[in-house]
């Protein structure tokens, strides 16, 4: 049996795609390209194989990009609440799952959800407040994970007022009426008998850095925010009166919300950013500086004692199990109710979908992400 060298194979090859060469100096005559026209056969085999490789690379790449999942991910409202979702973009934890995922803050919930609505985005970040009144409305709106499951913000007043009871007759500020903070502070003032329709007057106000300026000029006397204003407000002579989370109201305060027909159609997508969450706030609870940086650059704050105290508090605040119970619904429910029949009406159950959550903690994850 007759050996072929290895020479007379490759040249075998080089015929094979088109290439006439020398029989006597082994020099590539003509070819498909000019990458390997006028050159020994040697070198054409190293031309050929660099270019092989760098095919092989660019194919590799273009598959990864194309095996990559598409997500569109909003956060509405710019408060530590959100700061998975700035933990989840800061770290890269949705690309390492393989997800290409475009993440924007919304100021406004009533545009992230309409956004989610026509189709423009997969999943929002939001209050339990804004699935409701779509849901009610007959959209398919559904929450998948809960990241905030009580109220969060903190009564701050006039030094002068020490105990809650001095809140009658005064004036409140909120940044909405109808706003979650708006509700915080109503249902917390009627948990210690106060009436918030006839023993106070709830006003809009604006945003923090505006009630902190309506308290200063004493166009409200108390007002409702959450850490880091709850140290700014202190530093300017105001009382931390009540932390509403202290109540253990359910309500989901801040939550992972997405449509029955994308979780029909991307289950494993929205079961990946549930995951980053979970991820996302493990980071919280066990990384404090690196939480704190996270915190100065979205909340572009620089006071290390407010960082410090808005990082420990939501270390506190976020839970490990992210399950989005029907209580947290029911809350907000019973507070439409007298106003809204359809709400009246409503099964809370409806509003969730726990099966996501479930799935993840079945599998044993969340445990051993805690070392349990």
């Amino acid at each position: 049996m007759t050996k072929v060298s290895e020479q007379e194979k490759f040249l075998e090859i080089l015929e094979t795609f088109g290439c006439k060469v020398d029989n006597e100096d082994y020099t590539v005559v003509t070819g498909p390209s000019t990458l390997v026209t006028g050159v020994s056969w040697t070198e054409a085999r190293r031309r050929i194989l660099i270019t092989l490789l760098s095919i092989g690379g660019i194919v590799a790449s273009c598959y990864t990009a194309s095996a990559q999942d598409k997500a569109r991910i909003a956060w509405a409202a710019l408060n530590p609440a959100a700061s998975p979702m700035w933990v989840i973009q800061e770290k890269g934890l949705l690309r390492k799952l393989g997800v290409d995922a475009e993440i924007v803050g919304i100021n406004a919930s009533p545009i992230a959800m309409q956004a989610l609505l026509a189709g423009d985005l997969d999943v929002i970040v939001t209050s339990v407040t804004t699935l409701v009144t779509t849901r009610l409305a007959g959209a398919d709106t559904i929450m998948v994970q809960t990241l905030v499951p009580t109220f969060v913000d903190h009564i701050v007043s006039l030094q002068s007022i020490t105990e809650m009871s001095q809140l009658k007759r005064k004036t409140g500020g909120v940044n909405r009426v109808g706003s979650t903070s708006d509700l915080g502070l109503r249902l917390a003032l009627r948990r210690l008998g106060l009436n918030p329709e006839t023993d106070t007057k709830i006003i809009t106000a604006g945003g923090n850095p505006e009630r902190l300026a309506a308290l200063s000029r004493g166009f409200i006397q108390f007002t409702i925010m959450p850490e880091p204003w709850v140290r700014e407000a202190e530093k300017l002579g105001f009382r931390d009166l009540l932390d509403t989370g202290s109540l253990g109201i359910p309500f989901h305060w801040n939550a992972v919300l997405s449509r029955e027909s994308t979780l029909k159609s991307k289950r494993s997508l929205v079961a990946k950013v549930v995951r980053a969450n979970t991820d996302a706030i493990h980071f919280i609870k066990t990384d404090r500086e690196g939480t704190k940086a996270i915190f100065s650059k979205f909340l572009k704050l620089n006071d290390p004692e407010g960082l410090e105290r808005a990082a420990k508090a939501y270390a506190t605040i976020f839970p490990e199990s992210t399950l989005p119970t029907a209580e947290g619904v029911k809350t907000l429910l019973d507070d439409m109710a007298p106003r809204n029949p359809k709400a009246k009406g409503a099964d809370p159950k409806q509003f969730v979908d726990l099966s996501l959550v479930q799935e993840l903690e079945a599998s044993g994850y969340v445990k051993r992400l805690y070392g349990k």
